[in-house]
């Protein structure tokens, strides 16, 4: 008879207990699975954009160093190198699809106003870390330049809203202390014999200055897309690179010009160690690289948040030192290492408090694995 009834039911559509239950017991696993696989792709793009920022910083810092120390003195060309790069975004941004019809658009007032204000900081904070590098060996650079990941955390908790948690307040005040200890113990530090002397003090003055406006820059990027742009797409994040750089670009080319540096350039090229050649791949390999960094850093905002993306700049720090002693004969001291490590302890700290929000969030995927599942389905890796 119960047979009998369980076939009625089936006729009649209606699903008996027993395969409710199992349904029922099937949705989470189901659940668990889709979970997984979000999880695992969000990750997969999100190792790939760090790969492209970790890349591009070391190389492109190395090969700006590079520059200086082969005969390279113009200060408005380095900087040019860092922002000229970005015609070559047209290729990647010509294989993106077409923006449907239902996508939102920005007024374009907005945009240019942003792609201006934004454009012109960049180009100035080039301009910073071009005279920092000069004066200062590329391992202590690299230090004081993690003092960005402590000016992000400000700007993100004032702009962008960010959680500021005991472990980032951990982080900011590791990394700040492991930039004091370089300028206090820079009097001892024996830099290689291509970083002019007695220019020290000015170059850890700049390399703060240009950490803190570039941490305000990332935070900027991250409000535009949240509230002028309001849409994740790769499109968006080429056209905001590409045109904040062509500004950037404007900049560096005007300050070439009305400095007189250009009427160097000719002799710069024919004096430059292992010759003209040299000098041309070395800018050309600055620029590629930078324009690597920069499109993974912009990826990142707009998967994650800007000190996300700032913390993954300092992954690099523990490779250019290393590489930077390797080349150019920097001497890692023991005040160098320390504050290395401590540096390294603050990156930690900050990826500890993401593993804990993680962990909170209640699954296997970072917690803002949902929050970008939209934005992942349209931004490709």
């Amino acid at each position: 008879m119960a047979h009998a009834q369980e076939i009625q039911l089936q006729i009649r559509g209606i699903p008996d207990e027993e395969s409710v239950h199992e349904d029922a017991r099937d949705e989470p696993k189901a659940d668990m699975r889709r979970s997984t696989r979000v999880s695992f792709r969000w990750w997969t793009t999100v190792v790939v954009d760090m790969l492209m920022v970790l890349c591009g910083t070391t190389v492109a810092t190395l090969l700006g160093r590079l520059y200086y120390n082969s005969g390279g003195n113009s200060k408005w060309m380095a900087t040019l190198t860092q922002s000229g790069g970005s015609p070559l975004l047209v290729v990647p941004l010509l294989m993106t699809p077409a923006p449907s019809a239902e996508e939102r658009r920005p007024a374009v007032s907005k945009m240019l106003a942003v792609y201006t204000g934004v454009g012109v900081m960049i180009g100035f904070d080039n301009l910073m870390y071009s005279y920092a590098l000069q004066y200062l060996p590329v391992s202590t650079f690299s230090l004081v330049a993690a003092t960005q990941l402590g000016f992000n955390a400000i700007t993100s908790r004032l702009i962008n809203a960010q959680r500021f948690t005991a472990l980032i307040a951990n982080s900011v005040v590791v990394l700040t202390f492991s930039a004091a200890l370089l300028g206090v113990g820079s009097s001892s530090d024996e830099t290689s014999s291509d970083v002019p002397r007695g220019k020290y003090p000015v170059g850890f003055v700049l390399v703060l200055a240009a950490s803190a406006v570039f941490a305000l820059i990332l935070s900027l990027f991250e409000l535009t897309f949240e509230k002028v742009i309001r849409v994740r797409t790769a499109r968006w994040v080429l056209r905001m690179q590409m045109y904040t750089n062509l500004v950037a670009s404007a900049v560096s080319v005007v300050g070439l010009l009305a400095s007189g540096e250009w009427r160097t350039i000719p002799g710069e090229m024919a004096s430059f160690k292992d010759g003209r050649a040299r000098y041309v791949l070395t800018l050309v390999g600055t620029a590629v690289s930078w324009q690597a960094a920069a499109v993974g850093v912009v990826r990142l905002i707009m998967r994650v948040s800007s000190l996300f993306a700032n913390v993954t700049c300092t992954l690099a720090l523990p490779l250019v030192p290393v590489f930077a002693v390797v080349l150019f004969g920097d001497r890692m001291t023991g005040i160098k290492v320390v504050a290395m490590l401590m540096a390294v302890w603050g990156f930690l700290s900050y990826m500890y408090q993401h593993y804990i929000d993680g962990r909170r969030a209640g699954n296997a995927e970072c917690h803002v694995c949902a929050t970008r599942a939209r934005s992942d389905a349209v931004l490709p890796a």
